[in-house]
């Protein structure tokens, strides 16, 4: 078994677990294994959702990861406690830190093109843009910290 020190590990948490939070774990995902660094990679809703969104799955598809299979899921309070980073993608969820937390969270004030009038795969296209900058961003901290 890995320890926490040597796979980074991220949680990405929006409320429904069906649009936001899976775009950033494939993304996250696809950088990895493009590049063969292992990362842990989980999403989770506060409110979890039935299904995927489906334009956001397509618009994903479009820059080569996949989150087809993914399916909406709860908060391991578990996975919760030994994540070395919690992400909440956009302003409505809420994350409160749990008793002997390993990680840190931080939230990502994401674009809502919707506020603008933007709608449909246009719509998606710029929010799948604004995450995909900010997963490698994290992913380039997550494979520089480990040299």
């Amino acid at each position: 078994m890995t320890t926490r020190q040597s796979v980074p590990s991220v949680l990405f948490v929006c409320v429904r677990n069906g649009g936001k939070s899976q775009m950033a774990a494939a993304l996250m995902r696809h950088h990895a294994a493009q590049a063969g660094h292992p990362i842990e990679v989980h999403s989770a809703g506060t409110q979890p959702g039935e299904f995927i969104n489906q334009l956001a799955a397509d618009v994903i598809a479009e820059v080569g990861a996949d989150m087809s299979a993914e399916s909406p899921r709860a908060i391991d309070p578990e996975l919760l406690r030994r994540i070395n980073r919690v992400v909440v993608l956009g302003d409505e969820a809420q994350i409160d830190p749990v008793e002997s937390m390993a990680g840190t969270i931080e939230t990502w004030s994401t674009d809502e093109p919707s506020e603008r009038g933007i709608q449909g795969i246009d719509r998606m296209r710029l929010v799948r843009d604004d995450i995909a900058a900010r997963v490698q961003a994290l992913y380039t901290e997550f494979t520089t910290a480990e040299r």
